[in-house]
């Protein structure tokens, strides 16, 4: 048994439940400290979720779903436990996880991730050269090291090369700071929700460190 196959021996994958909760502030903040795995055609990337930012669907102008439903957007709207993947400024593919039941288009993006396992894939990934604190740092870094692409959307985050694992990481009350989401002006005072979430101390998350 390889270290990979050691370590996921003791992961539990997160249940159907944990995502189609109501509350997807909670959900956000609960997913810091979870392990993402992927194991596209049998490559496995693991790294533990540090920074998130939770989107409240068509009430929440920050949202892509705040003008209803689009043919891109359509995933955002099925039960939650799917991944969103969409391509930001025609380079940066950016994952999120569908939460809450189906017509409720709430979602949460994971912003960054601190390697685990497969650094050498996520590193040949990303053209890197040696890992450093930028492997994972933002959701565009996050989305190449762990080679996610559009054509992803909807992949159920109970199968086999897509899902998240509780390994018995805690995250302390105190460990985790609150505050705005980034790159998010144009949605009025809905920028200011305090809907961004991530570990203090960690050197994976992006922007601007500043929390409550």
């Amino acid at each position: 048994m390889d270290d990979l196959e050691h370590s996921m021996a003791s992961w539990r994958k997160l249940p159907p439940a944990f995502y189609l909760r109501p509350d997807v502030v909670l959900v956000a903040r609960e997913l810091l400290g979870k392990v993402l795995v992927t194991g596209w055609q049998g490559r496995f990337t693991a790294g533990r979720i540090v920074e998130t930012e939770a989107y409240a669907g068509e009430l929440d102008r920050a949202s892509h779903a705040y003008r209803g439903r689009t043919p891109r957007t359509t995933v955002m709207f099925e039960n939650g436990g799917t991944a969103y993947v969409y391509l930001c400024y025609g380079l940066h593919q950016m994952f999120n996880i569908v939460t809450n039941r189906e017509s409720i288009p709430h979602a949460v993006l994971i912003r960054a991730l601190e390697p685990l396992t497969g650094i050498d894939i996520m590193l040949e990934r990303t053209g890197k050269k040696k890992l450093d604190h930028t492997l994972t740092r933002g959701p565009g870094n996050v989305g190449k090291a762990m080679g996610f692409h559009t054509s992803q959307c909807g992949v159920s985050l109970q199968s086999e090369d897509l899902f998240i694992a509780d390994d018995g990481y805690r995250v302390a009350d105190d460990a985790v700071a609150v505050g705005p989401r980034i790159g998010v002006d144009y949605a009025g005072e809905d920028a200011l929700l305090p809907y961004r979430f991530f570990l203090k101390g960690s050197p994976y998350v992006s922007g601007k460190k500043q929390y409550t």
